[in-house]
This record gives C-alpha cells, sequence and structure tokens, in this order.
C-alpha cells in the first residue's frame, strides 16, 4: 500500500463521513418535525416506545440522533424516563438499515440488476437524480430537500467506492494480516470497535468501514464479531456528550443508553465465547462480507432488545443511582473543600 493507496483511503473516508452526516442530517431535517411528533406523542409505554424508536432511527438513519433528542424531551419533561428506555432500544434496532444499504458493495456483478446496485452505479443514479430534484427545487422554490438526501447517499456511495478500490491491495499486505489476527481476539476487537465509532461518533459510519475493508477478503468472522460489539459502545459517546449539563432525569437517559450497550455487549460476548471455547465453530474462520456485517450487526442488536426490554426497568433504575450517586459524591467534595 503506497502514498496514493492511503491518500485514497483518506480522500474516500472523507466523503464517506461527509456523505453520511450530509444524508442523515437532510433526512433529519426532513423527517425531523415528524420524529419529534412521534416521539412525544407515541411513547404511552415502553412497547410503544420501542416501535416509535425503531422507525425514527430507520427513517433518519441515526440511532445517537434519536437518543439525542430523547434526552431533549425528558430533560424539558416532555417523556417520561420509563418511556425513554423503549425509544433508544428500538432506536438501536433502526438504525441497522444503514449497513444493509452499504452491504451492496459485497454484491457481486454478473446482470443488469446487480451491476445497478453496485455502489459505483447506485451512486451515479442517485447523483444524477438528486441534482435533477434539487434544480426543480430551487426553480420552484419549494421546501423539498430529496435532492440533498439523495446527493448525500451519491456521496456516501462514491467515498465506500474510493475506500474499497484503495485497501483492495492490502490482502497482500502481511503486516494488515497480522493485525487481524490481533482483533481475534475478543478484547481487542471489541476496543478497536469502540475507540473507532467514539473517534468518528456513529456506529453506521463505523460498520461501513469495516464493510468496505472486508472486500479485501481478509477479515474473518472472528475478527469482525468483537468489532461490531464494540462500535455499540463506541456510539454512546455521542449522547454521554449530549447530556453535559443537562438535568439528572436527562443524564440518567444517556447512562441508560450506555448501559444497554454495555451490559448487551458483555451478556453476548459472555455466551458466545463460552460457547466457541467448548464447541469448535468451523465458520469462525472464513472471511466475512459486507452482507455479512450488516447480518451480525442486525442479529447482535435484535437479540440484545429481545432481552434488555423485560428488564427496562432495571436499566432505569441503575441509571438513578449512577447519577444520583455521583452528584452526592461531588456535592461532598464541594462542601469539604468550602470547609
Amino acid at each position: 500500500m503506497d502514498f496514493f493507496d492511503l491518500l485514497s483511503l483518506g480522500g474516500g473516508l472523507s466523503l464517506f463521513l461527509f456523505g453520511m452526516k450530509l444524508m442523515s442530517s437532510e433526512l433529519e431535517n426532513s423527517a425531523g418535525d415528524k420524529t419529534a411528533y412521534m416521539l412525544s406523542k407515541f411513547t404511552e409505554n415502553k412497547y410503544k416506545a420501542f416501535l416509535t424508536g425503531l422507525v425514527s432511527a430507520a427513517a433518519i438513519q441515526s440511532s445517537s440522533a434519536v437518543t439525542v433528542m430523547v434526552i431533549g424531551f425528558v430533560n424539558s419533561g416532555m417523556m417520561t424516563l420509563k418511556n425513554a428506555v423503549g425509544v433508544i432500544i428500538g432506536s438501536n434496532i433502526g438504525t441497522t438499515v444503514t449497513s444493509w444499504i452499504l452491504s451492496t458493495s459485497g454484491i457481486g456483478g454478473g446482470t443488469f440488476l446487480l451491476d445497478l446496485m453496485k455502489p459505483a452505479s447506485l451512486g451515479a443514479v442517485s447523483s444524477i437524480i438528486g441534482i435533477i430534484l434539487l434544480n426543480i427545487r430551487q426553480s420552484n422554490k419549494n421546501k423539498n430537500n430529496s435532492g440533498e438526501i439523495l446527493l448525500g447517499f451519491s456521496i456516501l456511495m462514491f467515498g465506500m467506492k474510493m475506500m474499497s478500490d484503495s485497501v483492495s491491495h492490502l490482502k497482500d499486505a502481511p503486516w494488515f494480516t497480522q493485525m487481524l489476527v490481533l482483533f481475534k481476539n475478543p478484547i481487542a476487537g471489541i476496543f478497536a470497535g469502540i475507540i473507532l465509532t467514539a473517534i468518528i461518533q456513529s456506529s453506521s459510519a463505523s460498520v461501513g468501514i469495516l464493510q468496505a475493508l472486508s472486500l479485501t477478503g481478509e477479515i474473518s468472522f472472528a475478527a469482525c464479531i468483537p468489532i461490531v460489539l464494540g462500535q455499540n459502545i463506541g456510539t454512546c459517546v455521542t449522547t454521554l456528550i449530549a447530556s453535559a449539563g443537562a438535568k439528572k432525569c436527562a443524564k440518567c437517559a444517556a447512562f441508560i443508553h450506555l448501559y444497554f450497550n454495555v451490559l448487551s455487549v458483555l451478556g453476548f460476548a459472555i455466551i458466545f465465547y463460552f460457547i466457541t471455547g467448548l464447541i469448535n465453530i468451523p465458520f469462525l474462520n472464513e472471511s466475512v462480507n459486507s452482507v455479512d456485517i450488516a447480518a451480525i450487526h442486525t442479529v447482535f442488536n435484535v437479540a440484545s432488545a429481545a432481552v434488555m426490554m423485560p428488564l427496562s426497568g432495571f436499566l432505569e433504575k441503575i441509571a438513578k443511582r449512577t447519577v444520583f450517586r455521583s452528584d452526592e459524591a461531588a456535592d461532598i467534595v464541594i462542601y469539604r473543600n468550602l470547609f
């Protein structure tokens, strides 16, 4: 991998992240009022809240954005903490839609329809339609932002293609293979996923980067699974930052998001690696593709939601204990410093 490959990788990553941000923000602007209305009105119980969170995250392609909205609603008293739990859990499933969209990079060619589903083709089609819609909107002065959404999607897809092409030579690089072997260690893989997602503050984007790297054919299931687990914890950084300076109840919502993901990852990792310690699972050493990664991401989040929904009261309880006890401890320190 030479300098120009690195340059292409950096450029592709920049386009990918910009396209992701543009598409998400335009989707949020387009569906923002409807999403806010859904979050404030359709959360009478935790199961309605769960469905509302799922639909909202799927619509605006960001669980972090939905959770930040939830923190705002809880902070203003428009939503109870009890119902916020359901929205947060549901949003984790809704955000998996993005990984399925990005999985088109793993589709093989052979027919016109399959070739049309590839990132380069999808990007080209969406950019053409997007610029036409943008010009129509400007001439008619309407408020439809479908053009920006499609242009954001096209930029994202072209960024994905650039990243994929730039890392295609890595399959022949010994250092890359050795690095991926390290990620087969569950702890190393989970921390890698946490750090990557915490830096770019988007689990959808970090999953997309992993999908691009999977096209080298060198990432195995054993290395992929812990990284995906870590990505779910890393996305909590955004909501923790958003809760800074908010009321205690809003901070509780951010900690519910954190504890949901941490407990889900710990529970899944303990069970999964206990089983793999007893039984040899051959497919773990096989290479993953972008569709496999989308499936892993979805299965984990659906399983986590199924297990944690009945424990929503427990999540609320430990979040309250964390926030209120930490505040009490801070008050004690201030008191001691004064006297």
